[in-house]
């Protein structure tokens, strides 16, 4: 058996953020004996959620096992700006990986909020979802003349958008910055009603929903199990490790680091504190900030991130990190109340690529994985169960090498 990496809920984030859990959430139960199924889902945060629905679906057989609550983890710390744009932008991503892959990739991504807006849809879930467009500004070293280049490769792969100038954006949004990219076809939700509504739907279906700890890990065989703390060991053709931001060590990644973020989210706002649109805004920096909207007003502004994970250092960095976060939110929206309802921040994954991990684990044919979001990462988690899903089924498509864990190193 392979031991998971052991680290807590409470870990993953702290404070509390603007999301309220719905009635519709099912609750774990423990397992009275061993058992089988078709997928083992370790996880049941919004990846563990999105991958038991598909398969569920597909006719799977599901069990998800999860620790915590439902949805608790990484997931609740989630501002869900549902964007297709990647933390590297395409010119960036077409200098590691040629312009042809590039462009792919983003079409991936543009694709998997669309996918993601059919499924909210058709499964009628209650979770804030709508459309957005995204506002993304000069910043730092990233002046009009780059953000220009990056609409010319976008124009060239096909994707959307608009460059304006300073005059432009001010007058369409009212934010002081020499420039922007404006581009539909991005959304928001609320991250937690989102996975709930999403756990629902596969318990219908017939997923059993698990209360324990996953302890070790076996999928060399012709099949593979899980060993869970109770002492009861689950049986499956695959094994689906979709735990946040918690990498166990038979999935380390010299591309992937965990790291750690800051959000708040103000009082409802006066409506003529708001933007347009409401429109998800971001910033054009690697260190950049990001914000958005909710349904009652209330703006959730995030960013300030550190390279480190531990969680007593960013629970300590949490006031000094919210006035920060106020200083930078008065700086791009002067107009705004700067009095806070929330303040939270968690520990998030990323890639040197910006590109997710998704896939088989090398050496362990029947265990898939997904980590790796940076801030993409309801969208890449739709994408991850929709990879996860053909793998099941034993198909294989081209476009599945961008995220593939084993892949080279960029540069």
């Amino acid at each position: 058996m392979l031991d998971p990496q052991t680290t807590r809920q409470d870990d993953l984030r702290t404070g509390t953020g603007p999301w309220r859990p719905l009635l519709q959430r099912p609750v774990g139960r423990e397992l009275e004996a061993d058992t089988r199924c078709d997928v083992a889902i370790i996880g049941s945060g919004i990846t563990g959620a999105l991958a038991a629905e598909h398969l569920t679906a597909m006719g799977c057989d599901v069990v998800l096992i999860d620790r915590e609550r439902e949805g608790f983890g990484s997931t609740a710390a989630s501002t869900a700006m549902l964007q297709w744009e990647i933390d590297l932008r395409l010119s960036e991503l077409a200098a590691f990986y040629g312009f042809a892959a590039a462009a792919e990739v983003y079409r991936l991504s543009f694709q998997a909020v669309d996918g993601l807006r059919n499924l909210v849809g058709e499964l009628a879930l209650p979770c804030g979802f709508a459309p957005r467009q995204t506002v993304y500004l000069a910043a730092g070293e990233s002046g009009p003349r780059e953000l220009l280049d990056e609409m010319t490769a976008r124009e060239r792969a096909g994707l959307p958008g608009s460059f304006l100038e300073h005059a432009a954006l001010r007058a369409a949004f009212g934010f002081d910055r020499a420039a922007a990219i404006v581009s539909p076809g991005s959304a928001e939700a609320d991250p937690l009603s989102l996975c709930h509504g999403l756990l629902a739907t596969a318990v219908r279906r017939g997923a059993r929903l698990i209360r324990d700890e996953a302890e070790g890990f076996d999928g060399a065989g012709r099949s593979a199990a899980v060993s869970l703390a109770s002492g009861r060991v689950v049986e499956a053709d695959r094994i689906v490790l979709a735990t946040g931001y918690v990498m166990p060590d038979i999935v380390s990644d010299d591309l992937h680091r965990v790291a750690s973020s800051w959000a708040i989210a103000t009082m409802p706002q006066a409506p003529q504190a708001l933007w347009p649109g409401p429109a998800l805004v971001w910033e054009a920096s690697e260190d950049y900030c990001y914000c958005r909207t909710t349904t009652d007003g209330r703006i959730v502004f995030g960013g300030e991130d550190e390279d480190f994970d531990d969680p007593d250092r960013r629970e300590a960095l949490g006031p000094e990190k919210a006035k920060a976060l106020q200083a930078r939110l008065h700086a791009l929206v002067p107009q705004a109340s700067l009095d806070l309802d929330q303040a939270w921040s968690g520990a998030f994954g990323q890639t040197e690529d910006g590109l997710p991990l998704i896939g088989r684990v090398p050496g362990h044919p029947r265990l898939l994985a997904a980590y790796g979001y940076g801030g993409n990462g309801i969208t890449f988690s739709f994408l991850a169960s929709r990879l996860i899903g053909a793998l099941v089924e034993g198909r294989e498509e081209g476009w599945f090498r961008h995220f593939a864990i084993d892949r080279p190193r960029p540069g």
